[in-house]
């Protein structure tokens, strides 16, 4: 299994033929397992059904291209992090103690509607992979759903606003308040877990910046 968590950054052109994605085109977009990480491809409709292959997807969805809007350079006072910077700036510091504040920010994002949901798979773990999409950038974030304990979400929620706030920083943060272990509920049906987890989506209310 590859790496809990990572971002792919979506490609610019197809993946198979090297041309330029043309704005609203249709594409196909994917996730393949290499070396104990995601590889992404963007590609052609027909470049993809075309491709002779040995190999299936980790993940696999259809998408549209939209190109990237001119950046306008504007003077404008400091800010502080909004959920998706602070979001990539964990994911790319890769410390296992911030697997829950992850998820939470990502439920976040998704509850905002900034990403999209584009598939789920089981982990080894006993959590769930699940695959976002951002829906202004077309990025791809694996985030791990370690199917957080309601007593546990206050203490996430909590750190989530200090890290947000600029009260506390990625330095300060109290490695005992987010544990290693993802404190799963014990294993049961998955009516169980399913209400579990719905109750633990339902409790993130904190407001999300865009």
């Amino acid at each position: 299994m590859a790496q809990e968590w990572n971002i792919r950054h979506r490609g610019h052109e197809c993946s198979i033929c090297g041309c330029k994605f043309k704005d609203k085109q249709k594409c196909v977009s994917l996730l393949r397992e290499v070396d104990r990480s995601y590889e992404r491809m963007d590609c052609c409709v027909g470049c993809w059904d075309a491709l002779e292959r040995d190999w299936e997807p980790f993940s696999l969805w259809d998408g549209v291209y939209c190109a990237p809007k001119p950046v306008e350079l504007k003077k404008e006072p400091v800010r502080k992090d909004t959920a998706e910077i602070l979001l990539r700036k964990l994911i790319d510091l890769e410390d296992p103690a911030m697997l829950n504040v992850v998820y939470v920010l990502a439920v976040m994002l998704e509850r905002g509607k900034q990403l999209i949901e584009r598939d789920t798979k089981p982990h080894e773990s006993g959590g769930i992979l699940r695959i976002y999409e951002d829906k202004r950038s077309g990025d791809t974030f694996v985030v791990l759903d370690p199917k957080l304990r309601l007593d546990k979400l206050a203490i996430v929620q909590q750190q989530v606003v200090a890290l947000l706030s600029g009260t506390q920083t990625l330095g300060e943060e109290k490695r005992e308040e987010v544990s290693v272990d993802s404190d799963q509920e014990p294993v049961g049906s998955e009516e169980a877990s399913g209400d579990s987890e719905q109750k633990a989506e339902d409790s993130v209310s904190l407001e999300v910046e865009s």
